[in-house]
């Protein structure tokens, strides 16, 4: 017979440990919304009701990137077999903004088709977890992280590669991983040559490295623009938002403001075009 004031104390401690175990994930619904937001402190899915992103028809310059991801995209939300895909490249070159308007894209054809959930890079740690959720819900769905890199002492792009193909369980039939990144094997440089330089198997601890990057196998590179691609950038964007600019005008200003950021891209253009419109009373 236990004495009623050990079983008193057992109930407290019962009761503590009740307190400090972790709470199950609350279930989301995935139908709720089109994009989501992971979150990892606590795990939740937090759905996003409007999306910033642009018209695909906007993005010039990038058109065979856009109809290989569109392909890839179209594949998966049909049920058939795709790739994660690696959008690397120069910064402000449309990677991120290309993501975002393939997904709205195959939903306009197939209407609530696929869902955009973004994972921010300091929670891969936590990816497993983000999967599980996912793969309960059932739904199609883009797992998309933006500026994917590793620097030293970096250890989670190897949880990352056993998650992406690998791992015994590996990712869901119904999620693919897309990321952009502005480095093409996902590591700085000088990660990839002290391995070189201070590794016994030089070859190998390269490997090692930069095998993340063979996890994707769509690769899609991104480069900054000529001066004509830039001004039919531009020019769409004037179109579309109907700013009352002579050509000539448009051109002169849009190459002035390219000048003074050092360089032509995608993201200057649309930067230009904000300036320009608040000059001209316009809203976008």
């Amino acid at each position: 017979m236990i004495p009623a004031d050990a079983v008193q104390a057992l109930n407290r401690i019962a009761d503590a440990l009740d307190r400090l175990a972790p709470k199950p994930l609350a279930a989301t619904d995935l139908s709720s919304a089109d994009a989501f937001v992971w979150h990892a402190d606590p795990d939740r899915l937090e759905p996003i009701l409007a999306v910033n992103r642009v018209d695909i028809q906007l993005l010039q310059g990038i058109e065979r990137q856009r109809e290989q991801l569109l392909l890839n995209t179209r594949r998966f939300a049909d049920g058939l077999p795709a790739n994660n895909a690696l959008l690397w490249g120069a910064r402000g070159t449309g990677k991120s903004s290309l993501v975002k308007a393939v997904h709205a894209t195959m939903n306009a054809e197939r209407p609530r088709s696929l869902a955009l959930v973004e994972i921010h890079r300091e929670d891969i740690p936590s990816l497993p977890r983000c999967l599980k959720l996912l793969k309960e819900s059932g739904r199609r769905a883009i797992l998309f992280c933006d500026d994917l890199s590793f620097d030293q002492q970096d250890d989670a792009y190897k949880s990352l590669k056993a998650v992406l193909e690998g791992g015994i369980e590996g990712r869901p039939d119904n999620v693919v991983f897309y990321a952009t990144s502005n480095r093409r094997h996902l590591m700085a440089r000088d990660m990839i040559d002290n391995e070189r330089s201070t590794a016994i198997n030089p070859g190998e601890a390269v490997e090692e490295k930069v095998s993340l990057s063979d996890r994707f196998g769509l690769w899609l590179g991104f480069h900054h623009v000529a001066q004509d691609t830039f001004f039919a950038i531009v020019e769409g964007y004037v179109a579309h938002y109907g700013l009352p600019i002579a050509t000539e005008d448009l051109h002169r200003e849009a190459n002035e403001w390219a000048v003074t950021r050092g360089s032509r891209s995608g993201r200057v253009a649309w930067q230009f075009i904000q300036d320009l419109a608040g000059r001209l009373g316009k809203t976008l």
